[in-house]
């Protein structure tokens, strides 16, 4: 496992980091709370991560309404293994029907990290990341409250999710404004059909020394080549269980495009899946990737793409390969 720098902070996080947003439902999807990975489940997946020398993972409070966080805080206890991990959680999304359940109010904010540090059995979270951007709120007041956790040594690190690049400067010249905490690393999406990141996002990271964190390196599964025009999404899977954020994905072209990485994977000996996350992995200003694997056999595509070694030369022509075009 390589370890790489989180910003400036001299903390090293493995390259690739455990998503633990199917533990006890499919992320954040009240509907689906309930149905994903139980204890014992979630706790073999976590071991073997360990195993691997992952040390990154990452939750939030709203996965499975909470049970996410409920059960890596179990884990943690049982294993002794919280100084042996960077431990990320988020807020953001309502946690209940009260109007003031959700959102980055100092309000919610200062409410919602002592409820996942319960949950989590834990006195502080090393990486607490706003879960969305809040235009509602004005980000001098989140990033006041943000500063305050770390202050106060509840929160180690800051972190934004789905954020523009605008709002992460705006953010950095807030927190200088005021001698407050810094943003220290950014998490968004980031593959082979959304790398718009490389336009602004990852060199105005770089020059700051803010880390990114790619989620969703497979597209939610699409890059895994599972999906084919056609034919019907495998039970169990995110397109059975939850298509909507993944229907613009439903074209010839990028069935196309997939079926492009496909042949490029064929012809290196590895399978697509591994392809997209080491494409994902190796840019040169990406921190770490997070993988969700649902069951012990999925962690057959990690340690494949931990072997994968991409030149320059490599990624281009994959990434040239995966675009969608008319």
């Amino acid at each position: 496992m390589e370890y790489r720098p989180l910003g400036r902070t001299g903390v090293k996080v493995s390259a690739i980091g455990l998503g633990c947003g199917g533990f006890g439902g499919i992320g954040s999807e009240p509907s689906l709370f309930g149905r994903g990975e139980n204890q014992e489940q979630a706790s073999a997946l976590m071991d073997h991560a360990v195993e691997l020398g992952i040390n990154y993972f990452d939750t939030a409070d709203s996965y499975g309404g909470g049970l996410s966080e409920e059960m890596v805080g179990r884990w943690m206890r049982d294993r002794g293994a919280r100084d042996r991990i960077l431990l990320a959680t988020k807020v953001f999304t309502p946690m209940g029907a009260d109007p003031n359940s959700g959102g980055l109010s100092r309000r919610h904010i200062m409410r919602a990290v002592d409820d996942s540090l319960r949950r989590l059995q834990t006195d502080r979270i090393d990486i607490y990341m706003a879960h969305q951007v809040d235009p509602a709120t004005d980000l001098e007041e989140t990033m006041r409250a943000f500063g305050d956790l770390v202050t106060s040594g509840k929160v180690l690190y800051l972190g934004f999710c789905n954020i523009e690049t605008w709002r992460v400067v705006k953010s950095l010249w807030i927190s200088e404004r005021i001698a407050g905490a810094r943003l220290t690393c950014v998490q968004n999406e980031y593959n082979l059909l959304h790398s718009e990141a490389e336009a602004e996002m990852l060199p105005v990271l770089a020059g700051e020394g803010v880390a990114f964190v790619a989620f969703s390196p497979m597209a939610g599964g699409w890059l895994s080549g599972k999906y084919s025009k056609g034919m019907p999404a495998p039970a169990g899977s995110r397109m059975e269980l939850r298509p909507e954020p993944y229907a613009g994905f439903q074209t010839d072209r990028t069935y196309d495009a997939i079926d492009r990485v496909r042949a490029i994977a064929r012809s290196m000996g590895t399978s697509t899946g591994a392809l997209a996350l080491a494409w994902a992995a190796s840019h040169p200003h990406v921190t770490s990737i997070v993988a969700g694997p649902r069951n012990l056999e999925q962690f057959a595509t990690i340690e494949e793409a931990l072997r994968l070694s991409l030149g320059a030369e490599e990624r281009l022509h994959i990434q040239n390969e995966s675009l969608v075009t008319a």
